[in-house]
């Protein structure tokens, strides 16, 4: 198997077993018996437990700025429901983003410094891009001019983050995403003319 063939599968059985047992539960020798690699080949390719972590939070992160992306750059002609399809599909691609989830519980009982570039990072992505659906709204006069759109955004994301408390680690999401619409029309009438 090629280099990169063995980083994937390094990659592939560290998602899943990070995602059942969690980041201190699951140890590099489980990852490496059961991708059937020598430990040494785990750590050629990733220098520790956290390095090969954030490369799993990561991927994921990829993911959700793959699927937010086409929403952004979609051709829908009304912001409010642009809006409301990236935080509909944004909740969605979360649910399934176990490793991720790990992160939030970790800022409860302890810190992962080492995602917090990540985080930080997709923060301001998402900032940009939710800023870029305000902005078609402003201009087709759907929504209010924002005077400090700096501000909105973040508050914006406090709200955003919040609900991902609820939902993801108190295992709300099943429960109330059928009332995604009716929360979201909560958001976008604050932003409507």
């Amino acid at each position: 198997m090629a280099i990169e063939g063995t980083r994937d599968k390094i990659l592939s059985v560290a998602n899943r077993l990070f995602s059942r047992f969690g980041f201190h539960k699951t140890s590099m020798d489980e990852i490496a018996k059961i991708a059937r690699k020598a430990k040494g080949s785990l750590y050629y390719h990733f220098a520790s437990k956290e390095d090969l972590f954030r490369e799993v939070v990561s991927k994921e992160i990829e993911n959700l700025e793959s699927s937010l992306s086409k929403i952004v750059k979609s051709n829908e002609p009304s912001a409010s429901k642009k809006l409301s399809k990236y935080l509909i599909k944004r909740m969605e691609v979360l649910n399934d983003a176990a490793n991720y989830h790990e992160t939030l519980k970790a800022d409860f009982f302890e810190h992962f410094d080492f995602i917090d570039d990540l985080r930080k990072e997709f923060d301001e992505w998402e900032k940009e891009n939710i800023k870029i659906i305000i902005q078609e709204g402003v201009e087709s006069k759907e929504f209010e001019d924002v005077q400090n759109m700096d501000i909105l955004m973040d508050v914006f994301l406090m709200v955003l983050k919040g609900l991902e408390t609820s939902f993801f680690l108190q295992n709300k999401y099943v429960k109330y995403s059928r009332y995604f619409e009716d929360l979201i029309q909560i958001l976008t009438k604050g932003l409507s003319t």
